[in-house]
């Protein structure tokens, strides 16, 4: 049954506003009509539709997400009905594509699906990662317990995002001014000193002259480069929403030199925190693997993950197949292999996680260290090359005038 928004009036003239679930509009304003209210809007609450006909639903941001989660963890840990649960939150909301984005939840649980069949139908709103560990929590009956891990996951997420974007801040302000200084010296600054060193007659450095092809160059084709590359990004970006070409890409970032150590780190952190949360909340381990396999980012680590979950399900040992994948740190697959045999997997996971975490966490903040006097080196070598090419002829020109 839809939901709808109204805004109405009381016989005082105050207004008033909430949420009714009716079959139409029409039954909405007789429902508030039967309660002495004079109806002044009433909107249906539904998706909005994209190209295709394809539902295009509204993302919640991380603040947000952890706050619905939690109170949802809380109301469900409570015996409360997931459907009312979802309108008590929804009420609480403040914003308007947030509230619809779960009233057409809920609505879909009521027209008869699961929690995790309902928010299948809205992929745009909520993440695979979310999706998959409702889906396993609900189907081990420790929904309120997945729930609580989640908000604590999506939580850790954006603070580690808001660090890493404060970290990047600055080095990102110093690459875009500098390049925008390079490129208004080559468009409007190295032109004019051209012409004057022209007039002259002066031989100039092969540094000058390089700086003069590239000065002309850009002025012609800048603009039509410019256009071309973002193009180019555009194609390769939809290129890798093709399975196969993605599969190929992520296989190729996990060979890499440069990448793999990084990528593989990224993948057994978020791994082993997916498992951990599911174990410990009591979901079984084949269901648990099953989740784990859908919220690993890169696609051929995922499959891995998914023969090690059939491996599990076949009567394998998880640390033997794990060993057998040969993606993840010799660490973790120790830690599991210690929680199997002492009949603490959980907890060892969720050791195993943590120190995924902190290595994932110092090598990332390592690199954004070293980001910063990356940017200042090269743009302070380009700002450099390009002082030395219009003063090494104006140098010429002085010795020649003296």
């Amino acid at each position: 049954m839809p939901a709808f928004t109204y805004r109405a009036v009381d016989p005082t003239g105050k207004k008033t506003k909430g949420l009714l679930d009716a079959a139409s509009e029409a039954a909405v304003r007789a429902d508030l009509r039967k309660r002495n209210l004079l109806p002044l809007s009433v909107e249906a609450t539904q998706q909005s539709v994209g190209l295709g006909g394809a539902p295009r639903s509204h993302r919640l941001s991380l603040k947000k997400q952890v706050l619905v989660t939690r109170q949802l963890a809380t109301l469900v840990g409570a015996q409360v009905r997931i459907e009312d649960a979802i309108r008590i939150v929804a009420e609480q909301l403040t914003g308007a594509r947030d509230t619809s984005l779960l009233l057409d939840l809920r609505g879909a649980i009521i027209d008869g699906r699961s929690f995790a069949d309902a928010l299948d139908t809205m992929p745009a709103g909520f993440d695979e990662y979310f999706r998959a560990s409702v889906r396993a929590g609900e189907s081990a009956g420790k929904l309120a317990q997945v729930l609580e891990h989640l908000a604590t996951h999506i939580e850790d997420r954006a603070r580690n995002r808001q660090t890493l974007q404060l970290a990047l801040i600055y080095p990102a302000l110093l690459a875009l001014v500098s390049l925008g200084v390079i490129v208004a010296l080559l468009t409007f600054v190295v032109p004019d000193i051209v012409r004057v060193f022209t007039a002259r007659g002066a031989e100039l450095p092969g540094l000058t002259r390089a700086l003069i092809a590239v000065s002309d160059w850009m002025q012609r084709w800048g603009i039509t480069a410019a256009i071309a590359i973002t193009l180019t990004l555009a194609a390769l970006v939809a290129l890798l929403r093709v399975p196969e070409i993605r599969l190929t890409w992520d296989t190729w970032l996990t060979q890499a030199p440069l990448f793999r150590h990084l990528v593989l780190r990224l993948n057994a952190a978020q791994f082993s925190g997916t498992l951990a949360t599911l174990v410990q909340s009591g979901v079984p381990l084949a269901d648990a693997l099953q989740a784990a396999a859908g919220t690993v980012p890169n696609r051929f680590v995922r499959s891995r993950v998914a023969e090690i979950t059939r491996n599990v399900q076949d009567g394998a040992a998880l640390s033997k197949s794990v060993q057998a994948a040969q993606v993840f740190p010799p660490m973790l697959v120790a830690m599991i292999a210690s929680g199997e045999a002492g009949g603490t997997l959980g907890d060892s996971l969720d050791r195993a996680a943590r120190d995924q975490a902190a290595s994932l966490k110092a090598t990332v903040t390592t690199i954004v260290a070293l980001v910063e006097p990356a940017v200042l080196l090269i743009m302070g070598g380009i700002v450099m090359l390009l002082v030395m090419s219009i003063l090494m002829p104006i140098v010429g020109l002085n010795a020649l005038a003296g």
